[in-house]
């Protein structure tokens, strides 16, 4: 692998590598983060961790990539200069496999990641549970200084805490465990709670920072995880500040909560490109 240059230009735009889950229909996963960055101006790059038979209907498959991710990602390595981030999300990869690819990020040092932990798609079969989780993180929140974005029920598994406690538990009893594990910083996102207002909480070792409330959305959409994490990370990589960027992610999936529509005419709702296609007259 090599390692970083200082020849870069600096026109050149900011790279965000995406390792994660391959939904073929784009409503979440690699496609759906590939095309948050597209259009925020940075340069995607995607290996997949796990292999997906889904659709707007739901997932009815995970399985391992058929090619070995580390080896993909040392191939990317000579991209992976100047003003670069990484995402992690929805991984079907053996714990040994995760490892090494552990190592090699270790050794590539993203200056900027996030890990957005997916326990299962939003509908559909699941992979993961509350050691599962766990166990990743011992072996991946060592390597860097990692954002970790889990919704309230991911967080309470992480937690060992029971499914009723998802609405209702302490924003300390859902972040610290992260914390204690070596995430440098919970960024607990609010759907998930009890209520008519929807408010994400940023989490630190030095405190807790309540991002702005907005109203309860009517419906569901998918990929939401997905937009926010790759948003953020985009973000980060233009310039804005981790509570900025945060909040700017909340704000842009908000604003295309409405114009989201199902493919076919058939499933959940998934988010349209932006900007929205006009439609020919």
């Amino acid at each position: 692998m090599s390692a970083p240059r200082p020849d870069v230009p600096p026109l050149t735009p900011p790279l965000g590598l995406c390792l994660g889950g391959m939904d073929p229909s784009a409503g979440a996963g690699l496609l759906r983060d590939v095309q948050a960055l597209a259009e925020l101006g940075c340069q995607p790059m995607a290996v997949s961790l796990a292999e997906t038979l889904q659709n707007g209907l739901g997932c009815t498959r995970i399985d391992p990539p058929a090619m070995d991710p580390i080896t993909r990602v040392e191939t990317l390595a000579p991209h992976l200069v100047g003003r670069w981030g990484l995402k992690l999300s929805l991984c079907a990869m053996e714990a040994a496999a995760f490892r090494r690819l552990c190592a090699t990020l270790r050794h590539l040092a993203p200056p900027r990641c996030i890990w957005d932990p997916i326990l299962a798609p939003s509908a559909g079969v699941g992979l993961h549970d509350g050691s599962d989780l766990r166990r990743m993180a011992a072996d991946l929140l060592p390597t860097g200084r990692w954002v970790v974005s889990p919704n309230r029920g991911e967080a309470a598994a992480f937690a060992g805490l029971p499914p009723e406690a998802i609405r209702h538990a302490s924003v300390e009893a859902l972040t610290n465990p992260w914390l204690e594990v070596g995430a440098e910083a919970v960024w607990l996102k609010g759907g998930h709670a009890s209520g008519d207002q929807v408010q994400d909480v940023w989490v630190t070792q030095q405190g807790v920072t309540l991002l702005p409330p907005s109203p309860r959305l009517s419906g569901e959409r998918r990929g939401t995880g997905c937009l926010l994490s790759a948003t953020w990370l985009g973000l980060r990589l233009l310039g804005r500040d981790d509570l900025q960027a945060a909040a700017e992610s909340a704000h842009r999936l908000r604003e295309r909560w409405d114009r989201a529509f199902s493919p076919g005419g058939i499933g959940r709702p998934m988010f349209s490109p932006a900007p929205v296609l006009v439609e020919p007259s």
